[in-house]
């Protein structure tokens, strides 16, 4: 009777990786590109306020990723509101629970609203005597993340400060950091052409990474 053969278990394959996620900036000074929100916002965290403020540009330009940095480099407790959410009674919920202390260890309530385009008319108007300093909750900072400022009312953009987020002329840095990420999540594969990548993506750093999720799965 002839002997079987040995049975070795294979290797596991790599897991695909989410690299949006893993390589989020979490730090201010991680940001590429964005020099003008960053630095104005790295001044804001050293000395925070209660104030409020409109983050517009495309998406995957890093307006949120740039508001949750702010709130870990002040610290800041978080309050979020998320798309499609921001109604009435939504806003008087998360604006009344900003009049008790942040939890330990935070010194701030930041306040995000994604994509705050979305909100209706009722909802900016509940929000004017809140951020122009008649009702303000204590030690409150206000963001408001949007692809653009046109749906806004007069006097809701009124109260607000703006600033804008682009992707223009971050091709080379861009460009560095998928060639970063690939030789640390590979042994030494061919690596793509990430000048290309970029360009393909229109310097959107997050559409990037998932094109760049897709080649390191078939490398």
């Amino acid at each position: 009777m002839s002997a079987l053969p040995l049975m070795f278990p294979s290797q596991p394959a790599p897991q695909p990786v989410d690299l949006t996620d893993k390589y989020r900036p979490r730090q201010l000074a991680d940001f590429v590109g964005l020099e003008k929100p960053r630095k104005i916002m790295a001044k804001l965290a050293a000395r925070p306020y209660s104030s409020s403020w409109i983050f517009t540009g495309a998406s995957g330009t890093g307006k949120t990723t740039l508001a949750l940095a702010l709130a870990e480099a002040i610290p800041a407790q978080v309050q979020h509101i998320a798309s499609q959410e921001c109604t009435v009674s939504r806003i008087e919920s998360v604006w009344a629970n900003c009049f008790y202390l942040p939890e330990p260890g935070k010194r701030f309530h930041v306040i995000l609203v994604d994509e705050a385009d979305t909100m209706s008319k009722a909802a900016q108007d509940s929000l004017l005597s809140k951020l122009d300093g008649t009702t303000p909750a204590p030690d409150t900072i206000w963001i408001f993340t949007c692809n653009q400022t046109d749906r806004f009312e007069p006097r809701f953009l009124s109260r607000n400060r703006v600033i804008e987020f682009s992707n223009y002329g971050i091709a080379r840095e861009a460009t560095a950091l998928l060639e970063r990420i690939w030789q640390a999540e590979t042994n030494g594969a061919p690596a793509p052409n990430f000048a290309r990548i970029v360009k393909e993506q229109n310097n959107n750093i997050r559409a990037a990474l998932m094109d760049l999720e897709l080649e390191l799965m078939t490398a």
